[in-house]
């Protein structure tokens, strides 16, 4: 099936582009009011061209937001396996607008390279998917796929998903799945194909010390009375043992460890750790968790930052104070198995705990987190799309996870099925910064890669 395959993508490939670069041109910012037209417009262009793809089934969703778009194409045999796709046809601001070469609605072609806005994230991985499908109903002189294909493409991921998990909710019948491919995440290089496993989820927290109604000078009252910011350095000081450790009770209690085989095959990586100093702001030493390497802890261990901390007089020249108050943010990146709302429970219960006496402290939470998600590499969907895409690339894929957070989660607990992970973006793509890119050959290999996901799947799930 791959000499087919290749070559009904390489036949197929100009007009591909041009049907992305038409969808690119719709700037289908989320998060700016002015553009919520064009983030409909998107969605009614996406659905009229999936209908003319031949999908059975194609519907614009509503949402208290802004639209989604689900299209579904049944397989021929009731009893297959169904799949949903994944991703959002909404795109980042693009300011600052100077900084672009071009302009960011109009892409163009740079050799190898298609630069726009949205040719990685997200519309060019999930267009290829389109491309994927109609490889395999060629090859296989089908007009249907083997499972049960269901793409649900998002309005209001850039703006933080804030409808999706009730629209997941009122659609869960519609959307029931035997496995999500996601597409919207990268790999670890263009030579080096790899598959993402999991995503850090976040939480958030703002501590408040009070030691008094007023600022106090500090030769009437310094060291006779608590000073806040004293007691927060104190305080946040403890956060953290002598490994690196968050020292908060039961914070590693829920964590998913990693097994031996992930970190084996995240040290095959090739990666290099002066260079990744650089681009981290040119700091000196990699620090954190004791035991672990530093992709295992930006990938798979949860954190404890702060964030920012304030208080008293930091205007220029002097003032002798003892100040009243002392604030700082604190926000948590969490890994596996753990939950935001118990995180940030334990986090100020322990703040409390530990508030010197006298000073009184709050603790405020906005938002409820957005949690973490993690598909195992031995579970069936993640096996199955392994091998669709060493069969595309020719060559042994890896895996890794990412730091960042999405809607992942609530898709796999909604929808109680499990996350596969299928993605062709770069990390120098440039994704919510001026000159996005993708490399044009990558989404030929991601459509191939799609195009045998199906029928590796058909068997896998079943």
């Amino acid at each position: 099936m791959s000499v087919d395959v290749v070559e009904y993508i390489q036949a197929n490939k100009a007009q591909f582009f041009a049907d992305l670069k038409e969808w690119l041109a719709i700037p289908s910012i989320s998060g700016d009011p002015a553009h919520h037209d064009d983030v409909r417009r998107s969605a009614d262009w996406l659905a009229g061209h999936l209908r003319g793809l031949g999908f059975p089934t194609v519907e614009v969703w509503p949402t208290a937001g802004l639209p989604a778009v689900f299209a579904e194409w049944p397989a021929a045999d009731p009893d297959a396996p169904s799949v949903v796709v994944y991703g959002h046809h909404d795109v980042q601001p693009v300011t600052p607008l100077e900084e672009w070469d071009t302009d960011p609605f109009q892409p163009v072609e740079r050799g190898d390279r298609l630069v726009g806005r949205g040719t990685s994230d997200d519309k060019g991985q999930v267009f290829f998917h389109t491309l994927g499908l109609r490889a395999n109903l060629a090859a296989r002189g089908a007009d249907a796929p083997p499972v049960t294909i269901k793409l649900l493409v998002e309005g209001e991921e850039e703006s933080g998903s804030i409808h999706f998990a009730e629209l997941l909710r009122e659609r869960r019948d519609r959307l029931a799945a035997d496995a999500v491919i996601i597409s919207d995440t990268t790999m670890w290089a263009a030579d080096v194909p790899s598959m993402c496993t999991g995503m850090r989820g976040l939480t958030e927290a703002e501590i408040t010390l009070r030691a008094a109604d007023v600022d106090l000078h500090s030769g009437s009252f310094g060291g006779a009375v608590p000073n806040a910011l004293h007691a927060m350095v104190e305080l946040l000081a403890k956060l953290h043992d002598a490994d690196g450790r968050v020292a908060v009770p039961g914070f590693y209690d829920d964590v998913v460890p990693l097994t031996d085989e992930e970190r084996e095959l995240f040290a095959r990586l090739p990666f290099d750790e002066a260079a990744w100093l650089e681009t981290a702001g040119n700091s000196r030493v990699a620090h954190g968790e004791a035991g672990y390497s530093t992709l295992e802890r930006i990938w798979a261990r949860p954190t404890a930052e702060i964030n920012g901390m304030w208080g008293g007089h930091t205007g220029p020249g002097g003032k002798t104070i003892v100040p009243r108050e002392a604030h700082a943010k604190i926000s948590f990146r969490l890994v596996a198995g753990q939950e935001p709302a118990k995180v940030r429970d334990a986090f100020t219960a322990w703040i409390e705990a530990n508030t010197p006496a006298g000073v009184e402290v709050e603790v405020r939470s906005e938002g409820g987190g957005v949690r973490p998600c993690f598909s195992p590499i031995d579970s069936p969907g993640v096996r199955a799309a392994r091998r669709a895409m060493e069969k595309a690339f020719g060559t042994e894929v890896l895996f890794t996870r990412e730091g960042g957070s999405g809607p992942e989660a609530d898709l796999a607990d909604i929808l109680d099925a499990p996350l596969v992970f299928v993605a062709v973006g770069l990390n120098d793509d440039r994704i919510h910064a001026p000159n996005e890119k993708v490399e044009m050959p990558l989404l030929l290999k991601g459509a191939e890669a799609a195009a045998h996901l199906w029928d590796e799947l058909a068997t896998a799930l079943r």
